[in-house]
């Protein structure tokens, strides 16, 4: 039996595509900081569908922690056909004013852990002729100011998947960036950017929405996936505006003093 390990899985995003990826007949181990939050989410998806749910609390922004649920989930003799790669955070605010160390989690759990992951499993997921699905942003296209390395990250996390999915592509294992735009989840609360301009101008998704269009990405096995019509033709407009003039229009789009 071959599980689909999702991380961040105790809300947003991550909690949706638990749910789908249940509805759809996976069997699951999910992963998060929230213990009680994913025992709670494992008991539904237990009692609404035939499923098996595996529950492995960790907290992705330590170092090696990623090292530390490879080695939980192999002594339990679990294999994985699917890597959802999903937790991740983002902070608000002037580069300068941000702690050192939320900077070095921010780098840990959205590129590091992401990159360690997908080498740890890589044996299972060869295989299996498995799939990774790597939570990105359309962040990962512009640089961001107000949020300049959150930003990085999420550019990092495509250029990885991308090239990653063209190596692998012989071995029958995909690798897909999924890339959403500004999402209702608790994600903003933790960013400190509930108030921005971004969430008052714009149409915002639900968690559900995005995890779906993830999901199907996923499966077809796309190599990079952009969730929505206006996120999809703000990139055309963007590859073809001076760089400076994009990076005026994130900061006037994140900034609640706009």
């Amino acid at each position: 039996m071959r599980y689909a390990l999702i991380t961040g899985a105790s809300s947003g995003i991550g909690l949706e595509l638990a749910h789908i990826m249940a509805r759809e007949g996976h069997h699951l181990i999910l992963s998060a900081r929230n213990i009680l939050a994913l025992e709670e989410l494992a008991n539904t998806l237990r009692s609404s569908h035939a499923i098996e749910v595996h529950v492995i609390p960790c907290d992705l922004s330590d170092s090696r922690s990623a090292i530390t649920l490879h080695k939980a989930i192999k002594e339990r003799n679990l294999t994985i056909d699917c890597l959802v790669n999903n937790a991740g955070f983002g902070l608000l605010g002037e580069f300068k004013d941000m702690e050192e160390d939320m900077l070095h989690r921010m780098i840990e759990l959205n590129c590091s852990s992401l990159m360690s992951l997908s080498r740890l499993f890589m044996d299972d997921l060869i295989a299996s002729k498995g799939r990774i699905l790597n939570i990105a942003s359309v962040a990962a296209f512009y640089s961001g100011p107000l949020m300049s390395v959150y930003y990085a990250t999420k550019a990092f996390v495509v250029s990885f998947s991308e090239a990653l999915n063209f190596e692998l592509r012989n071995l029958g294992v995909s690798v897909t960036a999924h890339c959403p735009g500004p999402t209702h989840s608790n994600f903003q609360e933790r960013a400190g950017m509930h108030n921005a301009t971004l969430f008052k101008l714009l149409p915002v998704p639900s968690s559900k929405t995005v995890a779906e269009h993830a999901y199907t990405a996923m499966m077809k096995r796309k190599s990079l996936a952009i969730h929505g019509l206006i996120n999809r033709l703000m990139l055309i407009t963007g590859s073809i505006s001076p760089r400076s003039m994009k990076v005026r229009m994130v900061h006037a789009f994140q900034s609640s003093k706009s």
